[in-house]
This record gives structure tokens, sequence and C-alpha cells, in this order.
């Protein structure tokens, strides 16, 4: 930009590229004269020494003189207006634009754009209205005028860089010093042509341009014309309604502001926008100019991740387009959805012309997908086509979540979209009310006068008319067609009876920021150039003061302040404000039209968990209804039940398999089932554990109860015998089987029958410790006891002693002797397991797992304690048996030795089958079969033994004779 101001910012400052065209126009009229000399005085001057013309020339000129060519066309239209510093802006004010076509056999041309935005305008409008209240401000860059040139950015990128050239080049200031420029190439042209003629008549008509280009005195004059250029220049840089623009405000889409931005990052020209909320734009080393008066869509996207997954959906589509915006934004929310265990059903990409095919396609994945909510990053005007098409086939029950960049687009809200569109929640920059703006909107007037193209469209678009001024006599017949279908403007219609989007201004968002961006630059100009200092010029701004595009974008980059409607406005490290949204929602009023209702907040800066505040009973859902729509593959499986992925599909696509025993999920959507806690289990349903029920043989079921009368009945049968051979104690076969023996070994069967009810019943500690050494015991008495009858009856049949001698030395006392010494070991066996490791009640939750049940046995921390106990039982019956087997043809009449044979075999084996089944038993089985091992040995050594007796007792008395003992009775 011209003036003081900028003193560095002319020849050798960082605006090259302005530099580079103002020389360009001088050499080429340097160039261009002394071309037309030579060619009109000698033709046959050879393409060589044309070269070395140029070259001459070339060096003719300084060196430290860059050159480029700017090629002609037609400049972009442009809303402007002079002042001491002057603001671009660029604003989509349309957008639709077409494709450029490349063909690189002519000059390329401006493509035309359509599809006028109003709101755009609004946005335009605005940072004229700012300018001017700046102007008007006296404690706000008091003394200087502040100007503008804003452009058409059509909302693509090729229009924006071609709008962004047009104004960093061609501004006022520049335009004056190529004037200049254009003056002293014409005073060199003619020196040129008179000193080129009187040079050719002196030397006879020689054509030797090259001597006379070379001569000293051109070079000199050259030299001087140089510099009289650079002093114009400077002379121009003094001028402050000359400079180029300061700084920059838009763009409203991310890739063209990309574009620009690194453009201008090139030169440390401030951009600021406010509306391109790209997370790439956050990139400091590739855009290191640029700054923005709206959040960057890293917040956005966390924002939306919370809304969405606050109401539930799991199950979502996305929509976007082609450019940064969508492409970073969609991304960035796939990635962070995902992660909260979202899944994301299907992407949708509109390209930037689509055809109806293409619609046609994205609108039946819409309406067939099961996915009822889409997150769409995209600008209004590229989801009319889709939505026009959606709208047509009346899909209705989408819930459409908007980003910022439509959420409040009024192009949306015609009555054709409302089955559609009715509903929408998305995010939104925080509206306020700007003071006096409405009027100012509502004063705009079209006019003839060059500048007013941008407000002419705007009124034929919003009146459906023809503008006509006077004057334009040469149009009337290009017209004369349109003015048949379309009414003539007045001029006057009147703005405050049209409702739009560009009158809407009750709360105003895009338009507040462009708002901040202008009164941010305001403020750092204002610290730049010392309108607060001290002294004589106090209250005024110092104009003579020099700085650079550097200056200027430091103090904007530190600018600090707190505006009219009491925000703070300043810029984080990465150029960006605080992250504040409004979640609006799209409701229907009494009128039948849409309006932007705000039903929460979202603040980006706040703790995690304070973020989002909805008031959720405000919110009107598609269709209009009040309750919260689903969206989801699969139904979320009830309680009892857990999700089971489906192969090959996301994760939000599952069957729902029940719960197995012992885990429960009492949440609904449960992805695991939860295990019960140790001796807990799962009700029926699976949704609760309940404490598990303890299972142990007790005398109240049905195998305790057929037990204990198979005890009873043994215990009964025992004491009978003891009875019956008590009764007959004096009788020959009594006698004959050591009465006393016989007594003992029924008192040990007695214990044997016994003991069996000590297994029965809850365990407790007393009865864990009794039961084993008690049924240990008993058995080795028994057995003992059988031992004992065994070896009398060999001592009396088998010794070499005869009889009764033999059984002298083996008398009672010999007898009572072996009975204590075979039975006292298993007694130490069982004290010191006993003392040892005793047995305890234990609560095994082995068995829940097959029958939800926890089984209450007695725990034997010292399992070879019980082997030991049983092998010594083993020991004593396989002596018994084998002894009793040396006996087995002892006469028949007394058969002792036979009895003890069976019952020992009966004994063995059921022992021996004892030990498989015990052990394969779960729970109180193995109870039970220890139990019934107990009574079937108890029962064969009691039947074997004692009931053959007793049937010659009650039943054959004849041979309970000393003659039936000894054989010698006669049957």
């Amino acid at each position: 930009m011209g003036s003081g101001w900028a003193k560095q910012q002319t020849l050798f400052g960082p605006h090259r590229l302005l530099q580079f065209c103002v020389l360009v126009s001088f050499l080429f009229n340097v160039l261009s004269s002394v071309g037309y000399s030579v060619e009109e005085r000698n033709s046959s001057i050879g393409e060589e020494e044309v070269d070395k013309k140029e070259e001459v020339i070339e060096g003719g000129v300084d060196s430290n003189i860059l050159q480029c060519v700017k090629l002609g066309d037609d400049e972009p239209l442009a809303l402007q207006m002079e002042g001491d510093v002057v603001i671009g802006g660029f604003f989509p004010l349309h957008y639709v634009a077409s494709e450029p076509q490349h063909i690189y056999q002519s000059k390329p041309q401006m493509t035309p754009c359509s599809g006028f935005d109003p709101r755009a305008f609004r946005w335009m409008m605005t940072m004229v209205f700012a300018i001017e209240e700046i102007n008007n401000k006296s404690d706000l860059l008091p003394g200087v005028k502040l100007g503008y040139q804003i452009m058409d950015s059509c909302d693509n990128i090729y229009n924006s860089l071609h709008a962004l050239f047009s104004l960093i080049s061609f501004s006022k200031g520049m335009r004056n010093v190529n004037n200049e420029t254009e003056e002293i190439g014409n005073k060199l042209n003619n020196t040129l042509e008179k000193d080129f003629g009187s040079f050719v008549n002196m030397t006879g008509g020689q054509n030797n341009a090259s001597v006379f280009l070379n001569s000293k005195n051109i070079r000199n004059f050259m030299q001087d014309k140089t510099e009289e250029l650079r002093t114009a220049q400077f002379e121009s840089s003094m001028c402050l309604s000359g400079s180029p623009v300061s700084a920059v405000i838009g763009l409203a889409s991310s890739s063209p502001t990309r574009a620009v931005a690194q453009t201008l990052g090139s030169f440390n020209i401030p951009l600021v926008s406010y509306f391109a909320t790209c997370t790439c734009l956050s990139d400091k080393l590739t855009f290191p100019s640029f700054l923005r008066t709206v959040p960057s869509d890293l917040f956005q996207v966390k924002g939306l991740v919370q809304l969405v997954t606050f109401f539930g959906w799991l199950w979502v589509g996305t929509l976007g387009i082609t450019d940064d915006y969508s492409h970073y934004g969609i991304q960035a929310f796939s990635n962070q959805f995902r992660s909260q265990g979202g899944c994301v059903a299907f992407h949708l990409t509109i390209p930037a012309s689509p055809t109806a095919t293409e619609i046609q396609e994205m609108a039946n994945i819409l309406q067939s997908s099961t996915a009822r909510v889409v997150v769409v990053f995209s600008n209004e005007g590229q989801l009319l086509d889709l939505f026009s098409e959606l709208a047509q086939r009346n899909v209705t029950g989408i819930q459409w979540i908007a980003s910022e960049s439509w959420v409040a687009a009024n192009i949306l809200t015609l009555p054709q979209f409302h089955h559609l569109l009715e509903g929408t929640v998305g995010f939104s920059f925080p509206g306020v009310r700007i003071p006096g703006l409405k009027e100012f909107l509502l004063n705009v007037r079209p006019s003839p006068k060059p500048g007013m193209e941008f407000i002419n469209m705007f009124w034929e678009e919003q009146f459906g008319c023809k503008l006509r001024f006077e004057g334009e006599i040469s149009k009337e017949n290009e017209t004369n067609t349109l003015d048949e279908v379309m009414p003539v403007c007045t001029g006057s219609e009147d703005l405050s009876l049209t409702a739009s989007s560009y009158t809407d201004v009750s709360q105003v968002r895009i338009s507040y920021n462009v708002y901040k961006a202008v009164f941010a630059i305001a403020h750092a100009l204002h610290t730049l150039v010392s309108c607060d200092s001290a002294g004589p010029n106090e209250g005024t701004c110092d104009k003579q003061k020099l700085f650079t595009s550097e200056e200027l974008l430091y103090h904007l980059k530190t600018v600090n302040f707190i505006n009219q409607f009491e925000e703070k406005v300043y810029f984080d490290s990465n150029g960006e404000p605080v992250p504040l949204y409004d979640i609006i929602n799209w409701q229907k009023n009494s009128k039948e039209e849409i309006r932007f209702v705000k039903v929460g907040s979202y603040d980006g800066s706040a703790p995690l968990g304070k973020q989002l505040q909805i008031k959720q009973s405000n919110i009107i859902w598609t269709k209009g209804e009040s309750q919260v729509p689903t969206s989801q593959c699969s139904a979320p499986c009830p309680p009892g039940s857990r999700q089971a992925s489906r192969p090959g599909e996301p994760r939000c696509c599952f069957d729902c398999l029940p719960c197995a025993d012992g885990e429960i999920s009492n949440q609904t959507g449960s992805t695991e089932c939860i295990k019960c806690p140790e001796f807990y289990w799962s009700d029926k349903d699976k949704v609760e554990c309940v404490a598990g029920v303890e299972e142990y043989l007790s005398f109240n079921e049905t195998m305790g109860i057929i037990l204990v009368a198979l005890t009873l009945l043994g215990v009964i049968l025992t004491i009978i015998t003891t009875v019956i051979f008590h009764q007959f104690r004096t009788t020959p076969i009594v006698k004959a089987n050591n009465s006393e023996i016989s007594f003992l070994l029924l008192l040990s069967l007695k214990l044997c029958f016994l003991c069996s009810l000590v297994f029965i019943g809850q365990p407790s500690v007393w009865a864990c410790m009794i039961r084993q050494a008690a049924f240990g015991i008993s058995f080795v008495i028994c057995l003992s006891c059988l031992l004992v009858k065994t070896v009398v009856v060999l001592l009396a049949f088998r010794a070499n002693v005869p009889g009764p001698k033999g059984l002298k030395l083996f008398g009672p006392s010999q007898q009572r002797t072996m009975i204590f010494c075979t039975t006292a070991p298993q007694i130490c066996l069982c004290t010191g397991w006993l003392l040892g490791a005793a047995p305890f009640p234990f609560r095994n939750s082995a068995y829940q797992a097959l029958n939800g049940k926890i089984v209450v046995e007695c725990k034997e921390p010292w399992p070879p304690g019980f082997y030991l106990v049983l092998g010594y039982i083993g020991l004593l019956a396989f002596v018994c048996l084998l002894l009793a087997f040396l006996g087995r043809k002892l006469p028949d009449t007394f058969n002792e030795a036979k009895f003890i044979t069976f019952s020992m075999l009966i004994f063995i084996a059921v022992w021996i089958s004892f030990i498989p089944a015990y052990v394969s038993s779960p729970g109180k089985f193995s109870v039970a079969v220890e139990i019934f091992a107990i009574l079937a040995s108890s029962f064969g050594l009691l039947l074997c033994i004692f009931v053959p007796k007793c049937y010659i007792i009650l039943l054959r008395p004849e041979r309970n004779i000393k003659k039936g003992m000894t054989g010698k009775f006669s049957r």
C-alpha cells in the first residue's frame, strides 16, 4: 500500500508482485518504441541484433528490478470506497461457479458465476457497515478513514485467486504509479525516436542500433529515468489514499481460503476469515498470516460427537462435498465417533457438478439406509440438488445434523423442504443483534455508478425485476426480450416489505464474525499508528508513521479488546477465537415458517462434562415429533443378553445372545456379560446375581431319607443280632464263634452304620473332623475282629499243635492284644491327621457352572490322610481275605472261614468300586457314594457272618448242639 504508512511495502518491501508489474510497464514501453523505430527505418535488422538490442536495454535498467508480465484481462467487479487505509474483502455472493476450460490456445477467460446468495450479500454489507461505523467513531482510528475493496469469490478457488491478484495488484495507488510510469515511458519513446533518427542520419543510413543503444548518452538517460520512476513511486507512497490493501477479510469456504491464505502468507499480509473452519488452516508454517473470528472445526467436531452420542445415536451416515472443509471435518468426526463406540453407516460425497444419476444414487442410499441420523458437512449451495431430489420423493424421518456452514441457511427453509428438514439440529456461532445494522441494510439502493454492480445484482434478485438506468439506450435491443419476461425495477422498491435472509438480522452469526474481524483490524491499526500516544498530537493518529505488513500482523495477533456486546475479542496462538457455539433446532412457527431456535450451547474451553448444555425438552425432532428418534443397525440387546458381532459388518450390527449361567447383563445394549462374584449366581432372567443356593446331602431330600433309612435298618438288624446272640450266648454255636469277639464285632458294625449319619446334613467343623475318623476307626475295629476270628479258626484246624493246646497259645488275652495292636495305628493316624490338617467346612463354587449351586462340603487340606486311612482298612481287609481263603475247606458244618471269605470279597469289591465312583461324583453325590460304600460293606459283613448263625439259632435249633459243630450230627 502507498504512503508513508508502508514505506517498505513499495519498491524494496515484501510486495514484490506489485513492483514487478510497474517495472514491466516501463520496460514494455521502452522496447516497443525502440522496436517501432528500428522497423520503420530498416526492416533488415536481424534477430541476432534485436537480441543484442534487448540485452543492452535490459543491461541499461537497474539489475535489482525483477520483471514480469501480467496478461491484460477484464477486471472482476468490486464494491469499493477510497480511504487512508484500504481493507480487502472476499464474499461468496454467488455459490455456483463453472470450472474453467483450459484449451492452451487462447488467453484464459473469467468464468461466470451464478446463484446469487442474499445471505452472503448481507455479510458483505456488514463489512461496509462496520467500516463506516469505525470511520464515524472518534475513539477508534481518529482522523483516519478506512476504505474497502470487496470482491466476489464465487466460493471457488479459481475465482478467489483471480480476484486476489486483481485486489493486490491494481489498487488505486498502483494505478497512480502506473500513470506516472506511462508518462515517463512516453517521454522516453519520444527521446529515443529523436536521438535514433539523428544517429541514423549521422551514420549514413547504417542500421547500427546496437551501437546506439550502447552509447553512453542513452545509458545515462535510462538511469536517470529509472531514478525518476523510483522517486515517483516513493512520492506516491507518501499518500495515504493510494495505499494497497493492508489486510483482507475472507473467505467463507476452507478450500478457497487455503489458496488465498498460502498466497498472502508469502507477503505476510493478514487474512482474517469469518467462516473458514477447516482444522488444516491452523498450520502456522503453511499459513503464517491467517487468523479467523470463527473457531476451528476441531472443536465443532468434538461437539458434534458429544451431541450425537448424548442422544444415543451410534449408527449414523455422513454427507459432504469435495472441498477441504468437508474432507477434514468428516474425517475428524468419523475418527472421534468410532473411538466413542459409534459406527459410520455410509459416507456420501456430492461432486462439484453432480449429474442427475449421481444425485439419484445418493438419494437411494439415504432412503434405504437403516441409519436415520445423517451428519452433514457442506454449504447450502451444493445441498440444493440432493435435497430437492429427496423432497420430490417425499422422504421423511431422517434426522439431519448440520455443521455451522448451513445450519442457518434460509435458502433451505423454503416450504418445499419443510417435511424433509424440519427438526434439523446443528452447531452455529453465537448470534447477536447489531444496533443500526438493519436500518443500514434497508437503506441500500441501486445505482448506475461504477462499483455498484453487486448492489444492482442483489436488487434484481430480491425483487425479481430488471434495472433500467437512463443512458442505457445502447442496451435496449439486448434487453427487450428479457423485459418481456421480467418487470422493470424502479429502484425505489421497499426492502422492509421483503422477508429474506438479507433482512433477517434478529440474530446475526456470520455477519457478527465479519463485524468482529473488521474491528480487530481497526484495533490493530489503532495500536500500530500510536493513536493513543500522549503529546501535542494526542487524540489523533500518526499518519506519517511507517510500518510493514509484518508489524500489522503482529499487532493483529496480539489484539485484545472487549466489544460492545461484552465479548472479549482476541486470538490464541493459532490465530483462533474462543470456541463458542449455539445449538440450533429448525422449528416451525405458527405461520408454518422455519425458525432457528437455540436449544443449547457448546463451550469448547469448558472442562469435560460441562461443555455440552442441551435443553432436550425444547427440541422438535424430524417430522415434528417430541421423542428422540432412533438410528440403529441392530436393536440394543435387552438385559440378560449381550451383543455378538456379525463377521464382516460394523460393530453396530450384531446379534443378541443370552448370557451364560453365572453371568448377567443388567443394562440394555451390553457388549459383555458380567460374571457373578464367588458364591453368587445369576437369576433366571440373567439380570441379577443372587446368593448361590447351598447344596449338601440333607436329611430332608429323598436321597438323604433313603440313606438314613438304610442306616437305621442296619443298626436295627445289628441290635437284633446282638440280642439274639446275647439270648443264646450259652449255646454251642455262639460259644464256638467266640462270643466276646462276636459282640465286639457287632458293636463295631453298629458304629459303622451310625458313622454314616455324620456324613448327612450340613457340614460343620465337628462333623468334618469326626466323620472320617469315626469311619476309619470303626471299620478297623470290625476288620480286626474278623482277623482275630480267622486266626482262631486257622489255629483250631490248621495248626501243628492240636486244637485245644493251640488255642491256649492264642487265648482271649492274645486276641484282645491283637485287636488293640491292629486298631492302634489307625487311631494314631486319625489323631495326627485331625491335629495336623483337619478337614473343615468349605463352600465349593466349582459346580456353579453346572447347576448354579454351591456345594458345602468338608475340604480335606491334606488328601493323603484320607487315602492312608482307606488304605489301612484295605490292608486289613486283604489280610482277612487271604487268611479266610486259606480256611475255606474247613468242615462244612463249621463254615466261619467261608462266611468271612464271602464278606471280605464283598467288602473289597465295594471299596474298589468306591474309589472311581467317589472321584467322579460331583458335589453331594461323592458323599452319597461314600455312605453307600459304608452301608454296603457293613451290610455285607452283617449278613455274611451273622445271618447264617441266626438262622441256625432261630430256625434250626436242632443243629445248635455240640455234635452239629463237630460234624457228627446226622442230617
